[in-house]
C-alpha cells in the first residue's frame, strides 16, 4: 500500500471521533469541502471504503484500521515530545488514556488498581465498559488502547498477557432456593428464574450445561429470565430474590458469611480466564498502567490456568 498522508489520516479520525463532517471541519478549522476531499483521496489511495456515510459517521472495517493507527500515531507523537521536552507547557495536560473493561472487574479490583497509577504526569482515564468476550472489538476498532478480555488471541497489532481467574459463584436467596430448587438442581435451573447481565450474557447457561452428564451438553438456564446490566445490580437482584445467578466471589462472600445468600453448589464454581491486551506501543504511561493491572490482578484473580 501506498504511503498514508498524515494530513488525510488524521482528518479521518477528527471525522470519526466528531461524527460529521461538518463538526470534523469546525474541529480542524477546515472547510466541509475539504474535509470530503481528503477522505476521498484516502480512499482513493488506499483502494478502500473507509467510511460509512451514516449520521453519525461508522468507519469500515479497513477504516478501523486506519483509525487506530492514527491514534496510535498521536500517542507516540505526544510521548516523542514529552521526551524532548517540546511543548512543555502542553505536555503538563494528562495523558488520556482509553480502556474496555468488563463491569465485573470494574465492580471489584480494577478501580482500586487504577489508584496505584503515578499521578506523575497524570493520566486520565476513559473508561468504556463492555462484557469480557466483546472488549477486543473496541480494540480493533481503534476506540481504545488497551482492554480487560477474556480472549487469549491477540487483536492484530497488539500484545496479550494473562492476568488470571476470575471465580463466580453460584448462589440465590435461601427462600429462593427453598421454592424453586427442591430436587435435581441441573433440572431445577433449567425452569427457575435467572438473572443475566444482558441478552449476550451466557455465563449461567453454560454453568447449568456444566452440571449435565458431558460437559458443555444439554440445554441451558431457564428462559425467565431477568436483564440487569450492571455488576452491583445484578448481585443485588439475586440479594433480593428475583432469582439466581453467578456473582464474584469478591461480592458474593460478605452475603454468603451474612446468610443473605446461600451457594447452590459448593464444589462447582465457574472460573474465566482475563487478560489484558494492549496496543504495541512504546508509551511510558500505558507500560506503567499494565503493571499496575497485572500486579493488582496477581492479588485479586486466582492465578491462571496452565
Amino acid at each position: 500500500m501506498e504511503e498514508l498522508p498524515l494530513e488525510q489520516v488524521r482528518t479521518l479520525l477528527a471525522v470519526v471521533d466528531e461524527g460529521t463532517f461538518d463538526a470534523a471541519a469546525a474541529a480542524l478549522h477546515v472547510t466541509p469541502s475539504a474535509i470530503s476531499q481528503r477522505v476521498k483521496a484516502l480512499e482513493q489511495r488506499t483502494g478502500r471504503v473507509l467510511l460509512m456515510r451514516t449520521k453519525p459517521v461508522r468507519a469500515t472495517e479497513s477504516g478501523q484500521v486506519v483509525i487506530r493507527f492514527a491514534r496510535q500515531l498521536a500517542r507516540l507523537e505526544r510521548d516523542a515530545r514529552a521526551e524532548l521536552g517540546l511543548g512543555a507547557d502542553e505536555e503538563r495536560e494528562p495523558v488520556r488514556l482509553p480502556m474496555a473493561v468488563n463491569a465485573d472487574s470494574l465492580a471489584t479490583w480494577l478501580l482500586p488498581a487504577l489508584t496505584r497509577v503515578p499521578r506523575d504526569p497524570p493520566v486520565c482515564f476513559e473508561l468504556h465498559r463492555e462484557d469480557e468476550g466483546h472488549t477486543t472489538a473496541l480494540l480493533r476498532e481503534g476506540q481504545v488502547m488497551a482492554a480487560v478480555t477474556s480472549t487469549p488471541d491477540p487483536v492484530a497489532g497488539c500484545t496479550v498477557r494473562a492476568l488470571g481467574l476470575a471465580r463466580y459463584l453460584p448462589v440465590a436467596r435461601p427462600d429462593f432456593a427453598a421454592r424453586y430448587l427442591t430436587g435435581p438442581l441441573e433440572r431445577d435451573l433449567r425452569e427457575a428464574p435467572v438473572i443475566v447481565f444482558d441478552r449476550r450474557d451466557e455465563l449461567q447457561d453454560r454453568f447449568v450445561r456444566t452440571l449435565a452428564r458431558g460437559a458443555g451438553s444439554g440445554a441451558g438456564a431457564s428462559s425467565v429470565r431477568h436483564h440487569v446490566p450492571t455488576s452491583e445490580g445484578f448481585r443485588d437482584a439475586v440479594a433480593a430474590g428475583l432469582g439466581w445467578g453467578l456473582v464474584p466471589q469478591a461480592q458474593a462472600d460478605p452475603l454468603l458469611r451474612a446468610g443473605e445468600l446461600v451457594l447452590l453448589t459448593p464444589k462447582r464454581t465457574m472460573d474465566v480466564p482475563l487478560y489484558w491486551q494492549q496496543w504495541k506501543l512504546d508509551s511510558p504511561a500505558l507500560a506503567v498502567v499494565a503493571e499496575v493491572i497485572a500486579e493488582a490482578a496477581r492479588e485479586a484473580l486466582l492465578p491462571p490456568a496452565r
